[in-house]
């Protein structure tokens, strides 16, 4: 069931000439709830400034505009702070000499949560049980005469400092947004008197900005009222499964057509998926995805495949597979376009270990794709040589959104450990969350293989909860790599996620300088393999005392 909500407003000017405050509630198409939410804001123009009233209304405009224009995967904490950052700037820089100033408090609701983003003096409340909770703060002076004027609002300072809060949503629940005109005249008691006497949320906010004109506020007035009618699906997954509900296929055979599509091929079958090779009336070659029969009616895999398909439309570039826009469906499958190329994996078997040139720009390519994924707030939890796609060119595709996850859209159960053994971080195995390092790991553990034929802790089996120490040197297996390149990917593969690079784009910047160092110097059997080095010597140290030994047991 989707998050279901009633929702009011009033607003008045008071004795004053002209209403400075500014509200606004935006309800978005279904599909784009279950991403982005329903946004609620109150602003309040600061009246002694060059025009509060244009502040405030450009200010909410701007946010119900363009909060929706932002990644879809992008966390609202994220979005909303990118948009007040750039409307900050913009009310600073067009004063006209004077600042543009406002005071904004704004709730968004998605699914089962809320995130609440405040700076200034206009208050939120929850209202729950009979009980009123103020759950923001005033960013105002405490000495005494100056409890009016404002520490921070938007447009007073180029460096803007915005209160974050999250949270859980309750059934029946009601969060009000209230000017200062409303909660500084009233008080919290007769606040949630009203609220408690009048269950209509228009005539109760109409009611409190009508009472605190009549209990003498010289202030604009304005409140807006939300209500949770019905809690919204924990995960993307829930939401994306209540929008579109469709059976599978049925089993295609090669000459079929099936809603406009040529089935050639079934390229595969797993537990988890099936492959057809489809053509398109301009003979095109496309890859149609569904689910096996055993997964009719198995919500839980339905979620997984719509999943797939809407992170792999919102990162749609020369690194990952393109996904078809036309096709209008009465089943649960998607498509997307054949590319030429063989996976890493098939090319380690056809040709072993690549060559350093070839494995760094692999690395470069890889790196650069995880960086534009990381940007949109996903995480792709699967990267390995069977994910990798190698055209002819040198091109480099990421495949597989199977397990990609979106921290804020996605869900992982407790315990659950999803990914391939041997590429999967160690902190992953002791329960911490999904991360872009531990994607990092990922990638660290590709090359690493793919230019030695081997994983830097060993072979991990499956349900294997391994120890990891350090890495052993992949100049172990490769002593022709320069140390730069080991020493990155030392780095990449270290146990603790903090020693790690903190972002792909940083770990590109250093494989650029480490190609740019001189060749690497010839490095002795002592550095190389100290291990052996230090075995061989005690063994013919134990050796030369034996034979020392005999001789003067015979001298």
């Amino acid at each position: 069931m989707p998050l279901q909500l009633s929702y009011a407003q009033s607003s008045a000017s008071g004795p004053r000439a002209e209403n400075q405050d500014a509200t606004r509630m935006v309800s978005p198409a279904p599909s784009l709830a279950a991403s982005k939410g329903y946004l609620f804001a109150l602003a309040d123009g600061v009246s002694h400034c060059s025009d509060g009233g244009l502040a405030a209304r450009s200010t909410l405009q701007a946010l119900a505009h363009d909060y929706y224009a932002t990644p879809q995967t992008w966390g609202v904490a994220q979005a909303l702070d990118r948009l007040l950052l750039a409307q900050n700037r913009w009310l600073h820089a067009n004063g006209g000499g004077q600042p543009l100033l406002t005071t904004l408090s704004a709730i968004v609701l998605r699914g089962q949560r809320f995130t609440l983003a405040h700076i200034g003096d206009c208050r939120v409340y929850r209202w729950h049980q009979g009980q009123l909770q103020r759950i923001s703060e005033d960013h105002v002076w405490s000495q005494p005469g100056m409890q009016h004027v404002l520490k921070r609002a938007m447009g007073l300072e180029q460096h803007l400092v915005v209160d974050y809060r999250e949270g859980e949503l309750r059934l029946g629940e009601c969060f009000l947004l209230a000017s200062d005109g409303v909660w500084a005249t009233l008080g919290e008691a007769s606040i949630a008197g009203m609220l408690r006497d009048e269950p209509d949320l228009q005539r109760a906010a109409q009611a409190l900005v009508r009472a605190a004109h009549l209990a003498g506020s010289q202030d604009n007035a304005s409140a807006v009222l939300v209500r949770v009618e019905a809690l919204g699906q924990g995960c993307l997954g829930d939401a994306l499964e209540q929008v579109e509900q469709w059976p599978l296929p049925p089993t295609l055979k090669p000459g079929q057509r099936f809603e406009g599509w040529l089935v050639e091929a079934r390229l595969s079958e797993t537990r988890q998926s099936v492959l057809y090779r489809v053509r398109d009336a301009q003979q095109q070659p496309w890859l149609l995805k569904t689910l096996p029969a055993h997964c009719d009616g198995d919500n839980e895999a339905g979620q997984r495949l719509l999943r797939e398909e809407w992170f792999l439309r919102r990162v749609a570039g020369r690194f990952f597979p393109e996904v078809h826009a036309g096709a209008e469906r009465q089943h649960l499958y998607y498509l997307m376009r054949e590319h030429p190329g063989i996976t890493l994996a098939e090319h380690y078997r056809q040709h072993g270990t690549l060559s350093l040139a070839q494995g760094l720009d692999i690395a470069l390519h890889l790196l650069r794709a995880l960086g534009m994924l990381h940007r949109r707030n996903i995480l792709h939890r699967d990267v390995k040589p069977e994910n990798l796609l190698l055209n002819g060119e040198g091109d480099l595709r990421l495949l597989d959104f199977g397990l990609a996850f979106c921290p804020g859209l996605s869900t992982q159960a407790p315990g659950e450990l999803p990914g391939t053994p041997n590429y999967i971080a160690p902190e992953a195995y002791a329960g911490a969350a999904p991360s872009v390092a531990q994607d990092l790991y990922s990638a660290g553990v590709t090359l690493y293989f793919l230019l030695t034929g081997h994983y830097p802790h060993g072979e991990v089996e499956a349900f294997q909860r391994p120890r990891f120490g350090a890495p052993v040197p992949a100049s172990r297996y490769r002593p022709d790599l320069p140390e730069w390149l080991v020493h990155n990917l030392d780095q990449a593969l270290a146990s603790d996620p903090a020693e790690r690079f903190e972002t792909a784009e940083q770990w590109v910047l250093a494989l650029h300088n480490g190609e740019q160092q001189p060749a690497t110097r010839f490095r002795p059997l002592l550095e190389r393999e100290p291990l052996k080095v230090w075995r061989t010597l005690a063994l013919g140290s134990l050796l030369l005392n034996g034979l020392l030994l005999i001789w003067m047991l015979h001298g």
